[in-house]
């Protein structure tokens, strides 16, 4: 195969290349955000293009936002469904992403079920949270399973899942999406992990976005809520440092 990047890892866990593949290629929608296509899928094994780097652009930026808005746009079944071809869980770096088959009632259901509740186990049970902590943690997931943060006028979307910017390529082509971990979920929650650890050019992809498809009034204060997931992740692989930010989110939004 010439011209690939290929990854391998021959400790990979059941199904982690192959639910990676499986996202990319649902991610892959006409008039959306290019994605690196698979090229070779095996069990401890992914084959993609290889992509070449160029410094970002304000076009290209613009392009961007206007293309993740036709990939949000192109919608999912429900709140947390995996991609099509899949039907258990996936991953988000090296630890599983809960999905589910069933529908949820609401988005804060399923934020609080499947986003939220799973890490704080994982934390606990390492001891990297504190009976303490833990209580203000299950406070906000109480308030997202009773409704505080639905909007029904938000409907489940096709979202990259992590979409920090180590997964965001720029190329002479525009930006192309590569290691995702791909679900329905809420739109932004896209947008909130663009900007957790800074990306260049964010004030013009978000505006473009917002052009293709206006966001929902208070979005910019409901960032810290949609970024409460991936620093649970990061509490769970990385260890107790990310815990202040985490828990200054909960406090905020219980």
């Amino acid at each position: 195969m010439t011209d690939a990047f290929v990854k391998e890892r021959h400790d990979a866990p059941p199904g982690f290349f192959e639910v990676e593949a499986a996202g990319l290629r649902w991610l892959d929608v006409a008039g959306g955000v290019p994605v690196a296509r698979p090229l070779q899928v095996s069990p401890g094994r992914l084959a993609t293009p290889r992509l070449n780097p160029v410094p970002p652009t304000g076009a290209a930026a613009d392009e961007f936002g206007r293309r993740l808005a036709v990939l949000h746009d192109t919608g999912a079944r429900h709140f947390g469904v995996p991609p099509d071809g899949w039907e258990t869980d996936g991953y988000i770096g090296t630890i599983e992403l809960p999905h589910t088959l069933e529908p949820t009632t609401a988005w804060g259901e399923f934020y609080a079920s499947l986003r939220v509740r799973p890490y704080l186990r994982m934390a606990y049970d390492q001891g990297t949270i504190d009976d303490h902590q833990l209580v203000v943690f299950e406070r906000l997931c109480r308030r997202l399973t009773d409704g505080a943060y639905d909007d029904p006028a938000e409907q489940p979307c096709r979202i990259h899942g992590d979409l920090w910017s180590g997964n965001v390529f720029w190329t002479a082509d525009g930006v192309h999406l590569i290691d995702p971990a791909a679900h329905g979920g809420h739109r932004e929650t896209d947008l909130a992990m663009l900007g957790l650890f800074g990306i260049p050019q964010l004030e013009r992809v978000l505006r473009a976005y917002n052009e293709a498809h206006p966001l929902t009034d208070g979005w910019r204060d409901r960032v810290g809520l949609h970024r409460l997931h991936p620093l649970l992740t990061h509490v769970v692989m990385f260890g107790s440092s990310y815990v202040p930010q985490a828990l200054a989110i909960a406090r905020k939004y219980d």
